[in-house]
């Protein structure tokens, strides 16, 4: 087991990002799915863990980008097992080991020292799938 107290991995991005203060404004995930950089006209958004990350600036989540299959989803699991499948570009991630737990909150924090936080997921409906 690692202890509690381990020094935690460096996030601070090599430039100085200034980030806008963080918003909770709630983004469905229909919205959310048109955010994939293939829509003119609306932001490239990725969510994780419920909070929506503005990365419209960053090429990488655009539809040529190595990470665009993130694009418009909350790749949850995918981030939690470093997977760029598709198919593994999904909410839930409550099941997995800690280990991966721990991966995606890493990329939780990564995301948030980069990124604008623009909203949160709106889970509304949800019971009813």
């Amino acid at each position: 087991m690692s202890e509690q107290g381990e020094e935690p991995k460096k996030f601070e991005p090599r430039k100085p990002v200034q980030l806008d203060p963080p918003k909770d404004d709630p983004i469905s995930l229909e919205y959310l799915s048109k955010c994939d950089g293939t829509n003119k006209g609306f932001p490239t958004l990725v969510a994780i863990k419920g909070t929506v990350f503005d990365v419209s600036g960053n090429q990488a989540y655009g539809p040529s980008g190595q990470y665009h299959v993130f694009a418009g989803k909350e790749p949850n699991r995918a981030l939690a097992q470093s997977s760029l499948k598709s198919e593994d570009c999904v909410t839930e991630w409550e099941d997995l080991p800690d280990k991966e737990k721990k991966v995606l909150d890493d990329w939780f924090t990564f995301f948030s020292k980069r990124y604008n936080i623009v909203g949160q997921i709106q889970r509304e409906g949800v019971a009813n799938l």
